[in-house]
């Protein structure tokens, strides 16, 4: 028996072959990162991470990072990455949910290690297991339904629900990723996302993994230092942000961009005005897809054909799509099954048993609609998960902080439409008298106790909110006066 995940991403590369490169650092190479891997397994398991044990990391995009996923599946554990953002009052759910072996913090999540030391987690630094040194590890065999992380992900009531991806899932979508979007051992990507969420965790990473290729691993995105690397990329992955800001800078033109092979778009919708703009510049037709933390990538579209603007393409070899209970003009709620899709959501049996169809098909929440072409649009979401900037975010636990604050009787968290982020968050709020506070210092009171990206950028102060017949509030009307 072998551990699949590893066997797939690092057993293949040539020792030589550059993995990594960062602005102003020296190259990683697969040498290199095999060894870093195979000591920081051992020093997991030295800490007492055992097979299936959950690993927990809030640290900054490094590529220590990269090593302590790799390093954390080679041993047979489970790796659950965290936003940096996450607050200690919201990590502690994770604790409480997950029951981690180990926490490991870097100097920019320290605030979080007496929650840790509360519940009686251990605690580690990256330098520590990373740059150990010392022992080495041989992988822990695994089963292709064995999981491999966990990744926590909102929807529209209660609280973060961890989404089980599996050896299978990840490496099923890898493969099928690199082959649709034709990469190989002589690309270089670009990386500018995160590395706790699935985009750029799985998406990017294991699709250079897969093939052998390079990536400059840029700690975020600024569009300076785009600028200065892209000359060096083949592949671009970004989020709808990356483009609407590179759309009218006049150093991303066709001149610039003229060696480019392929740019992605993905974790928002990407309006088609911008997809049109983007190309009309550069001369490069955005690639965009579509995918879950739970599903991976669902679809995509072409590398060779058209990419439809507005359309994120058709299903990815493998993977079904179905529309159910389409309405007149086609629009139907969003199903898919393949190889994959999660196996459900960590301990929470009630709500994995209603995400699936009773035939087996993985409920979305997303409408869409498919064309006479196959190509599939995204035309809204059955519930309403807010999407900003690639990241999603519950309206119930912005509601849940705002309701608690003195003088609001009630409130009522949504998405409205954001030309840089896609969407972002906005509330309405009822309060008990006239001038008892403002939005400014609700913004304010909440910025101790949300991550940032999820703080309401627009507050309207109401008389009262908006309800239907059965009392429920019409959120609908409240995007509808927002847009004007």
């Amino acid at each position: 028996m072998t551990n699949p995940l590893h066997s797939a991403l690092l057993t293949h590369q040539p020792d030589e072959a550059v993995f990594l490169t960062e602005p102003g650092g020296a190259p990683l190479s697969y040498g290199a990162l095999r060894r870093s891997v195979s000591t920081t397994a051992a020093a997991l398991a030295a800490t007492g991470v055992a097979p299936g044990d959950r690993v927990l990391c809030q640290i900054a995009k490094s590529p220590e990072a990269l090593i302590l996923y790799l390093a954390t599946v080679t041993a047979g554990a489970v790796f659950v990455p965290l936003n940096t953002a996450y607050t200690p009052a919201e990590l502690d759910y994770f604790l409480e949910d997950a029951e981690p072996a180990l926490l490991i913090l870097d100097a920019t999540t320290q605030a979080a290690r007496p929650v840790a030391n509360a519940r009686g987690v251990a605690v580690a630094a990256p330098a520590d297991l990373v740059h150990a040194g010392g022992a080495t590890m041989a992988p822990v065999p695994r089963q292709s339904e064995d999981l491999a992380a966990i990744l926590y992900t909102s929807g529209t009531t209660g609280r973060s629900k961890g989404a089980m991806l599996t050896h299978d899932n990840l490496i099923s979508n890898a493969l099928a990723l690199k082959d649709h979007w034709q990469f190989t051992a002589d690309d270089v990507l670009l990386h500018a996302l995160p590395v706790f969420h699935t985009h750029g965790l799985f998406v990017a990473t294991n699709v250079i993994l897969a093939v052998g290729g390079q990536m400059i691993f840029c700690p975020s995105f600024n569009l300076d230092q785009l600028a200065e690397l892209v000359p060096q990329a083949t592949t671009i992955m970004g989020v709808p942000t990356f483009y609407t800001r590179m759309i009218g800078d006049p150093r991303f033109d066709r001149t610039s961009l003229s060696h480019m092979r392929l740019i992605i778009s993905g974790s928002a919708p990407l309006l088609a005005e911008s997809h049109k703009a983007f190309e009309a510049q550069t001369g490069h037709a955005i690639l965009e897809r579509y995918g879950m933390t739970e599903t991976n990538m669902i679809t995509s579209n072409p590398y060779k054909g058209e990419r439809r603007a507005g359309t994120v393409g058709h299903p990815l070899p493998g993977v079904s799509l179905r529309l159910a209970n389409r309405d007149d003009a086609g629009i139907g709620g969003i199903e898919v099954r393949g190889p994959n899709v999660t196996p459900g959501y960590w301990r929470n049996t009630e709500k994995t048993d209603e995400s699936f169809t009773k035939d087996g098909w993985f409920i979305t929440g997303d409408l869409g609609q498919m064309d006479a072409d196959g190509y599939v649009s995204i035309v809204g979401r059955e519930k309403d998960l807010v999407i900003s900037g690639g990241f999603n975010i519950y309206p119930k636990e912005v509601e849940v902080e705002i309701d608690a604050l003195p003088g609001v009787v009630e409130s009522a968290a949504y998405g409205v439409a954001h030309p840089d982020l896609g969407e972002a968050v906005a509330a309405a709020v009822v309060l008990e008298a006239e001038g008892i506070t403002d939005a400014a210092a609700i913004i304010e009171a909440l910025s101790d106790r949300l991550a940032r990206f999820k703080i309401p950028r627009h507050i309207r102060i109401l008389d009262e909110l908006p309800r239907n017949a059965m009392g429920k509030v019409q959120k609908a009307e409240l995007r509808k006066a927002d847009h004007g």
